[in-house]
């Protein structure tokens, strides 16, 4: 039978995000679990389905094959060696960061009370000038997340810990053992859903849960020369976790604002500034534009168009050792665009006194041009 395609088995746009695509699989994971639908064979085939899918899009190498190639990207000859994914070690990744096989959820191979739901991490996208990212900056910023419920205090019982038992069936463990002809299976609790514990009146503002919906204010440190695109964490500031459990981080991602003078590149920075064109043929001192002000640059007399002069630890610093780059200029020499009677006059005198010896760059150019006409070497 033809594969589905996976974007479609994860119910999913081609430009859906990672956090998009993680919310659905455990959306769809927690819906077609085997647990959750005994015997029912199409329900399994389905967890199998969605949890091979979720394989290939959560890692960018191999979503960046499949929206190439398909499912051909991942057959035998074609780099992906054909091997088998397992679906219940992808459900026990993306739901327990790597505990038992149903961990979090539906019990497993860990003890009771380590059941519980470590908090998702969250992204949160952050732009800053160039100027920021130059010297570094403090920033505090507001999202929204899951925090502890305040009503129960995380507990997830209407009567705080009070109303938390230990499990009667399986005694706190989080599994049971069962017989099916000569083997024992040890699977998760059906009581406590390998929790181990028990709740007699759960929280009405959480559901049992032990969160709720909030938001949190973090002050973030950018540090100095940090680059487009960096990802800084905080650690614990991102979804509470499930009745107690550790919380996620959250992952800020840096963007800096282009800017209107100057372009970066790594450490250094480029700019273009005009010149007058006297000034170009007399000599002379240039302002120039960095970051932390003005700064003067000495120009020889007969400077050329798209000279570049470079102006050292004008730059930004490096993130690791906090040397810092060149700032590079360019002039452009800028031509006057009305000019008096007078001006006029004196300038077509000016011409009339010149040679091409005047104009060296002016001669190399028409020199060229006459051998590569002539044929002459």
């Amino acid at each position: 039978m033809e594969k589905r395609d996976y974007y479609e088995v994860l119910e999913i746009s081609r430009d859906a995000s990672g956090n998009e695509i993680k919310k659905s699989y455990r959306r769809l994971a927690m819906q077609y679990h085997p647990d959750k639908n005994p015997d029912d064979p199409k329900a399994e085939e389905k967890f199998k389905e969605v949890g091979e899918a979720y394989e290939i899009l959560s890692d960018d190498e191999k979503r960046a094959a499949y929206d190439r190639l398909g499912h051909r990207a991942f057959a035998q000859g074609m780099g992906g060696g054909g091997q088998h994914v397992d679906p219940f070690d992808i459900f026990r990744e993306v739901f327990s960061g790597g505990g038992g096989i149903f961990d979090s959820f539906f019990g497993g191979g860990a003890r009771g009370g380590e059941q519980r739901r470590r908090g998702a991490d969250l992204r949160y996208d952050l732009e800053i000038d160039l100027e920021e990212a130059a010297a570094g900056v403090e920033k505090t910023i507001k999202i929204k997340r899951e925090v502890t419920c305040t009503v129960c205090n995380g507990s997830g019982a209407d009567g705080g810990r009070a109303d938390v038992r230990k499990c009667p069936t399986c005694g706190g463990v989080g599994q049971v053992i069962t017989s099916r002809g000569f083997f024992q299976v040890q699977q998760h609790c059906p009581a406590c859903h390998g929790a181990g514990e028990t709740i007699s009146n759960p929280c009405k503002t959480c559901s049992g849960s032990g969160c709720m919906e909030g938001s949190s204010q973090i002050n973030l440190k950018i540090p100095a020369g940090i680059m487009d695109g960096a990802r800084l964490r905080s650690t614990g500031h991102g979804d509470a976790g499930q009745r107690g459990a550790k919380g996620g981080d959250l992952y800020v991602v840096i963007h800096i604002r282009q800017h209107p003078v100057f372009e970066r590149d790594d450490c250094d920075l480029y700019c273009e500034v005009p010149m007058p064109f006297t000034l170009a043929a007399l000599g002379g001192e240039l302002d120039v534009p960095t970051l932390n002000g003005k700064a003067s640059v000495k120009i020889p007399s007969g400077t050329q168009a798209d000279t570049i002069f470079r102006l050292r630890d004008k730059g930004l610093p490096n993130l690791q050792t906090g040397r810092k780059g060149d700032l590079h200029v360019k002039t452009q020499i800028e031509v006057p665009v009305k000019l008096t009677k007078d001006q006029e006059r004196l300038l077509r005198e000016f011409a009339e006194t010149v040679t091409q010896k005047n104009h060296p760059v002016r001669e190399s150019f028409f020199q060229k041009a006459k051998r590569f006409f002539t044929g002459e070497n």
